[in-house]
């Protein structure tokens, strides 16, 4: 702006495997061992306070429990590993801050960055001057491997345009007779950038479609109804918003109230994360999407046995379900694991230093317990994108989505080496034929 499974011994060994030859246990020689660190520290920025802190507690949690696994397991080469984690909430200053402190005094080897976008644009040019390893795990700005090279970063998850595309294209494919359309997007780069995103999309897809709101509350804000007075107003065939977190709860509440699900349908990408909460709250029939496609009913997972022990295992010690932060956490872990892993083997069984490290990133491919992620030349993550629709089930105690489509990661990323916008003006409505058919379910 956001899958693995509780490791046990074998399945922690099976994440490398799976992507590299080579034991993640250190197989070397006494005197390479002698060159391996003490332990593995891994810098990890997230929100641990304030109204984001709903995305970044559970991100904390799966890191900490997947890392007690790895640990149990032998560690990382053998090396134990250690987090060292650092709130998001007091801003970039301080943020940038601490990534220096974790680097140059803590010696930390790897870092994770970050939930916010702000915060990755500000995190990811020090990947640079520090030469550290630095894995993008969470945040969806588009901006940073389109406006710059960056050696020693890695994104490993999809991304704004593929988040944005594929809901617009859903509602392209299963009611593609609208005719006028509303946006309320938080006022910072997420909002702005996504409504551009969408806006030069639906222009390219299907043309004339007419805005009749544009809403940008500040983040944060509590209360929206004067926008939903707007937007009763405007009577808009959909209203599309990429709000998350408390300010997602709090307008699904209020517009619940007022009955405005009940005039419009509404386009809500990044939804997952707070269905949860909203329970009930939450109506049937509006399109809601998970920044990937890690839902907790995936209809098609890659290693079904693999996404259930996640889930219930994140259950058992956290008592809740697991949301999209926290496969973004599994992912950068295991892409972390299988990286080292290449590393190593690249090395003959040698412990890598940091340009060696990054180069085994280039070009990854690592398992997920829903897909199989790959690493581009950019150092940008291909995530398939999952979008459906609101329904009740008697599995879950808050809305899941129904008719699901997968949205293969080619078919709705930007290519290596172009601007997601420039692309986004070359589609054609021919697209929509690409479409996969939607999983009944």
């Amino acid at each position: 702006m956001s899958t693995p499974t509780p490791l046990t011994r074998r399945s922690a060994l099976a994440v490398a495997a799976g992507a590299v030859s080579g034991s993640l246990l250190w197989p070397g020689s006494g005197r390479a061992q002698a060159q391996k660190p003490a332990e593995l520290k891994v810098g990890i920025t997230t929100f641990l306070s304030g109204p984001a802190s709903v995305f970044g507690v559970p991100a904390k949690q799966t890191a900490e429990m997947l890392f007690d696994e790895i640990n149990q397991a032998g560690g990382i080469g053998g090396v134990p590993v250690r987090a060292l984690f650092v709130d998001e909430a007091p801003g970039t200053d301080h943020l940038v801050g601490e990534f220096r402190r974790l680097v140059q005094n803590e010696g930390v080897q790897v870092m994770f960055a970050s939930i916010s976008s702000g915060s990755c644009l500000a995190c990811t040019p020090l990947s640079d001057e520090l030469r550290k390893t630095t894995i993008l795990w969470d945040c969806g700005t588009q901006r940073i491997f389109e406006e710059g090279r960056h050696p020693f970063a890695f994104r490993t998850q999809g991304y704004a345009t593929p988040e944005v595309l594929a809901p617009l294209l859903y509602l392209l494919k299963t009611k593609p007779d609208f005719r006028t359309l509303a946006v309320i997007n938080q006022d910072y780069a997420w909002g702005r950038d996504s409504w551009e995103i969408w806006k030069t999309a639906m222009d390219a897809l299907k043309p004339g479609v007419r805005v009749v709101a544009e809403l940008f509350p500040r983040l944060g804000a509590p209360d929206f109804s004067t926008e939903i007075t707007r937007l009763l107003a405007a009577r808009p065939d959909v209203i599309f918003s990429t709000f998350w977190g408390g300010d997602l709860v709090t307008l699904v509440r209020q517009a619940a109230e007022r009955r405005l699900f009940e005039r419009s349908t509404f386009v809500l990408p990044v939804a997952e994360a707070s269905m949860q909460i909203l329970g009930r709250t939450m109506p049937a029939g509006h399109i809601i999407g998970t920044r990937g496609d890690h839902w907790n009913n995936h209809p098609r997972p890659k290693d079904p046995a693999r996404l259930a022990r996640f889930v219930e295992n994140y259950r058992r010690r956290f008592n809740e379900y697991p949301i999209y932060p926290c496969h973004h956490m599994y992912q950068a872990i295991s892409a972390m694991q299988a990286a080292y892993a290449k590393a190593i083997a690249a090395k003959g069984g040698g412990w890598p230093n940091d340009q060696e490290l990054a180069a085994a990133f280039r070009g990854l491919e690592f398992p997920t317990p829903t897909s199989t992620i790959t690493l581009r030349e950019d150092g940008q993550g291909l995530e398939d994108q999952i979008v459906g629709v609101s329904t009740f089930t008697e599995r879950f105690p808050f809305a899941v989505p129904k008719d699901m489509i997968v949205f293969p990661a080619a078919m709705v990323s930007t290519p290596v080496g172009q601007k997601s916008v420039d692309w986004l003006k070359t589609l054609k409505p021919d697209l929509l034929a690409q479409v996969p058919a939607p999983i009944a379910g």
